[in-house]
């Protein structure tokens, strides 16, 4: 059995994984509907692929 600690560990990566999954996602894409795309925070900027 795993303990409380190790399975905290393990959620809380999850999380971050996820967070950044989205923030580089987000860095990359623009609204469809209005080609606005709202300004990103700098810590995001460095996700951009172009």
């Amino acid at each position: 059995m795993k303990s409380k600690k190790s399975i905290q560990i393990q959620a809380l990566k999850l999380v971050s994984k996820v967070a950044i999954y989205e923030a580089r996602k987000s860095a990359n894409t623009s609204c469809v509907a209005l080609a606005y795309q709202p300004k990103l925070p700098d810590a995001a900027k460095r996700l951009r692929k172009f």
